[in-house]
């Protein structure tokens, strides 16, 4: 059994259940040797035969399969119902052999098993000593005690099943998140560089290169034209490198498939939960720069990371929509809301829940477009963010 909170609680029940069996089935050996009657020699042989049975499954025939705890619960009750026979002191062991049949047998098998064993115990302790009320009774609350424990245990084991399922998917959903703030992480690096490739040397390169272009145009048989032309050509070749570092450095899957295809594959896999449906309505023909893509993308993320484990959402939608100039990424759940204002506070004191809405934030003040969060209490929240669009220099 997987080692849980309860497990020494489950350990202390059994370890109880045994050493009462082994007290009361030595209690019948000590009866039989200080009363001796002609059967006390079977009664001795007959307990010995018992414990080892009762160890037999304890050392594990019980659990290697089901019908072999049957059968080791059914010889174990035979052996008790000839002692009880034989001597009265054996209707105690009445008493271990309920949890037994509580624990092993299914459903409603195991109280009708008890209340077999309580009627057996009543009629031979009214057959050997006579019939009195306390061999009417004490068999019947013991079974009442040992019913209403057993629903106890029943209950804290499957409590227990319970929390284990639950810290399970607790961990797994750590360990997914922390690999996909990693991931994010790396990738949220990479864009930047390709930004600032893009946006520094890149771009530098391509000023370079008209400026040249005008001088070679200006005078093309002056002095040093060849120079001019082999620098403009350089430049070139140098804008390509460049140019092909930032798609080396940008995600695959966009230069792929477009960031419609990329957000649907999210969904897909690390969005994807019995809990949270994710609805991607982008269209495959948007036409974007890939750095914008890049950062819609890193965007989408992290709104998303912030939704899977803040928001205890059922649904979240996202949509990209553009015109001439603009594109507009909207990200909006169903889930509890948050107070905006309240995110800031937490991020001045450096808080961690913010940081997904801090770096989205910085990103789009870097390409110069606007965030707005539109989010209240119990009513879902809504990011959006306007990009201007440029040409992919």
């Amino acid at each position: 059994m997987t080692h849980t909170a309860l497990t020494p609680v489950f350990v202390g029940l059994r370890t109880g259940l045994h050493v009462v069996f082994v007290a009361l089935t030595v209690l019948v050996v000590v009866r039989a040797v200080v009363s001796p009657t002609p059967s006390s020699g079977a009664v001795i042989v007959l307990c010995v035969i018992l414990l080892a049975t009762y160890a037999l499954g304890g050392l594990g025939v019980r659990s290697s399969f089901r019908g072999a705890g049957l059968l080791w619960l059914l010889v174990l009750s035979v052996e008790w119902i000839a002692l009880v026979w034989l001597i009265p002191e054996a209707a105690y062991l009445v008493f271990p052999l309920f949890f037994l049949y509580l624990h092993l047998l299914p459903g409603w098998w195991g109280p009708l098993a008890v209340l077999a064993a309580t009627a057996l115990a009543i009629v031979a302790l009214g057959l050997h000593g006579g019939w009195t009320v306390g061999g009417i009774v004490g068999p019947l609350v013991g079974a009442g005690v040992a019913i209403l424990i057993g629903l106890g245990y029943r209950s804290l084991a499957r409590e227990s099943q319970e929390r284990e399922a639950l810290m399970a998917e607790l961990i797994a959903t750590r360990d997914q998140l922390a690999e996909t703030e990693h991931e994010s992480g790396v990738l949220a690096e990479r864009a930047r560089l390709a930004r600032e490739i893009h946006d520094t040397v890149a771009q530098g390169l391509s000023s370079i290169q008209m400026l040249l272009h005008a001088a070679e145009r200006e005078a093309p048989d002056g002095p040093g034209v060849e120079y001019v032309r082999l620098a403009r050509e350089t430049a070139a070749t140098n804008l390509v490198d460049a140019r092909r570092f930032v798609r080396e450095l940008t995600p695959a899957a966009l230069v792929d498939q477009g960031i419609g295809a990329a957000l649907r594959r999210l969904a897909e896999t690390q969005w994807s939960s019995d809990s949270l449906d994710v609805h991607v309505r982008v269209s495959d023909a948007i036409d974007l720069p890939i750095h914008v893509q890049t950062a819609l993308l890193r965007i989408a993320q992290g709104a998303m990371a912030n939704v899977m484990q803040h928001a205890d959402a059922r649904n979240a939608t996202i949509t990209i929509d553009r015109d001439a100039d603009t594109v507009r990424l909207t990200i909006s759940d169903d889930g509890r809301g948050f107070d905006p204002a309240g995110v800031a506070v937490d991020r001045a004191s450096g808080a961690s829940d913010s940081f997904g809405l801090t770096a989205a934030r910085e990103r789009v003040d870097q390409l110069g477009g606007t965030l707005s969060i539109d989010a209240a209490s119990d009513h879902g929240s809504t990011v959006s963010v306007e990009l201007k669009v440029e040409g992919d220099g």
